[in-house]
């Protein structure tokens, strides 16, 4: 029947196939909770057919991780495959649970992305009862138990027994629940990548599976047609145009929205003088205060706003396989430089110059591989001074990146109190963490105030603009929420309505022909990454056939060249 073995004291053996069983029965039990609160969301409890429904995902969700597993599983594999699911399926339960994030691949491919400081932001203590209890107590029992050695022929044919039978038990259960299961995921796709561990293998083989096919080419060059305007044959003057990509911060707290809390006074006092002046000396700020993101995170909203089409046609395989705008600027005579506070250009300066403040280390600004937003603008009047022609700068901010708000601004701007300042976000009361992430927007004020004015102290020899628009916005403990990284269909708009304002030297708009009055009403609508492809060529006068004139913010603002 099988070969005999001397069994280890305190050991037991059983087969493989039990063992897959009982890993998807705790599965099911402890580690999908979220799952099942979420399918089961409306239903009366006491009612027969919830339970029956209940109960048919649950032989359902069973079937389908043995499924998922009994393939890959043998008297060899087994233990080191059940141990390694274990204990990543213990982490995907606990940041889940703390955070409620979906794990679908957007967010894995920005979680293999996030480099060793954000990922050490996010553990802590807290964590290890979760650890404990779903991987440290099954790993305990697994390790007592020894797979049977069946010969291959028996273990063959129980293998496609079992199968078989998974195959008609996940049949049986989805045709029991049809109806109900077609509604709701017809209705409620993205439910499926709460479905824990099939959510992460899922998005991890798709996510490798794009990588391997974003590697099998160089990206597909885009306007391959672009060139400089007319505007620049009369030009006398050096023009930069500075894109600062904020980072996680959101339009519901930001100032100049009219937030009840006056997180950019900075930006509101220059606002003020240039009111005052009639713009003699200092452009207005241009506050776009209904400003949507392209996702909800960083890995999706970086490359997909520098990209000619954006959220509203969105192709992410086309995306990620094509040059962005720096390479179309570059490609018509600007000089394109990117400098980085963050985890990289996700692939949208490849090849174009970069680099990041942590190799710049500018003088007390940098600590354990981490720098303020302030490093950004670190030896720019230098910057200004060798400017030639037209020229973009992009600065990537760190800005409100979580949960460790509290580390992004210097003791001078922790002027809400209390305020958060751990690194876990459920150690805190809500008020203390918005107090944390409040102040660190008062700091991003501060850095986009002090970008303003170097731009204005060299605004005799060099005209400059500047664009800032956060990646996406961030969940502060809004419906037991934290952070950001939801699927866009079901993300809360403060994760996806973010702010974006727009200053300009008195030459750039001249040089323009650019109607900061007509622009300061156009700043009233809704608008969107899709618009910063588009304007910043306008802006910039590279002419292209990419271009569309509809969704160039400044168009009807600026005079016909």
């Amino acid at each position: 029947m099988f070969l005999p073995t001397r069994p280890r004291r305190f050991t037991v053996s059983l087969p493989v196939e039990l063992m897959l069983l009982a890993c998807g029965l705790f599965w099911v039990a402890l580690v999908n909770r979220a799952f099942f609160a979420a399918a089961l969301q409306g239903r009366e409890t006491a009612d027969v057919s919830a339970w029956t429904f209940g109960g048919a995902l649950a032989v359902g969700l069973v079937a389908l991780h043995f499924l998922l597993l009994a393939p890959l599983a043998n008297r060899y594999t087994v233990k080191p495959l059940l141990a390694l699911l274990l204990v990543a399926t213990a982490f995907a339960t606990h940041f889940m649970q703390q955070f409620g994030v979906y794990l679908d691949p957007s967010m894995l491919r920005n979680m293999l992305r996030t480099d060793v400081q954000e990922a050490r932001e996010l553990f802590s203590w807290v964590m290890l009862p979760r650890l404990l209890l779903y991987a440290g107590l099954p790993l305990l029992l697994l390790w007592r138990v020894e797979p049977l050695r069946w010969r291959w022929p028996r273990a063959l044919a129980v293998r496609l027994l079992s199968m078989g039978l998974a195959l008609l038990v996940l049949v049986a259960a989805v045709l029991s629940m049809y109806q109900p299961l077609a509604s709701m995921m017809r209705n409620q796709r993205d439910m499926r990548y709460l479905i824990t561990p099939a959510n992460y293998l899922w998005s991890l083989s798709s996510v490798l599976a794009s990588e391997v096919r974003g590697q099998a080419g160089p990206r597909k060059a885009i306007g391959l047609d672009a060139t400089l305007g007319p505007t620049w044959a009369a030009r006398q003057r050096p023009a930069v145009l500075v894109i600062v990509v904020g980072e996680t911060a959101r339009a519901a707290n930001w100032g100049l929205n009219a937030y009840a809390r006056q997180t950019t006074p900075r930006l509101a006092a220059l606002s003020a003088l240039a009111a005052k002046t009639a713009m003699a000396e200092h452009g207005p700020i241009i506050n776009f205060p209904d400003a949507h993101s392209c996702g909800t995170n960083t890995e999706t909203s970086v490359p997909c706003m520098f990209a000619p089409v954006g959220r509203r046609d969105y192709d992410e395989a086309t995306i990620r396989g094509s040059q962005s705008l720096l390479h179309v600027l570059a490609r018509a005579g600007v000089g394109v430089n990117w400098r980085d506070n963050q985890s990289g250009c996700k692939g949208v300066c490849d090849g174009l110059p970069s680099q990041s403040v942590l190799e710049i280390n500018p003088p007390g600004l940098c600590t354990d591989g981490r720098c303020l937003d302030e490093g950004l603008l670190h030896g720019l009047p230098e910057l200004l001074r060798q400017a030639r022609g037209p020229q973009l700068l992009v600065l990537h901010q760190l800005g409100n990146h979580g949960p460790s708000y509290f580390r992004r601004y210097p003791s001078a701007f922790a002027r809400f109190q209390p305020a958060c300042e751990k690194d876990d976000l459920r150690s805190c009361s809500v008020e203390q963490i918005v107090n944390a992430y409040d102040n660190a927007l008062l700091y991003t004020d501060e850095v986009l105030a002090r970008l303003i004015e170097q731009l204005q102290a060299q605004q005799a020899d060099v005209d400059s603009a500047v664009v800032y628009v956060s990646d996406h916005g961030e969940s502060l403990g809004e419906n037991n929420l934290f952070l950001h990284g939801l699927p866009y269909a079901i993300a809360p708009d403060v994760q996806t309505h973010v702010p974006m304002l727009m200053w300009f030297s008195k030459g750039f708009a001249k040089e323009l022909g650019l109607n900061l009055d007509c622009l300061q009403q156009r700043a009233r609508q809704k608008v969107a990454h899709d618009h910063l492809f588009h304007t910043t060529l306008g802006l910039l006068d590279v002419r292209t056939s990419l271009y569309d004139k509809a969704w160039d913010l400044s168009l009807a603002c600026r005079r016909a060249p």
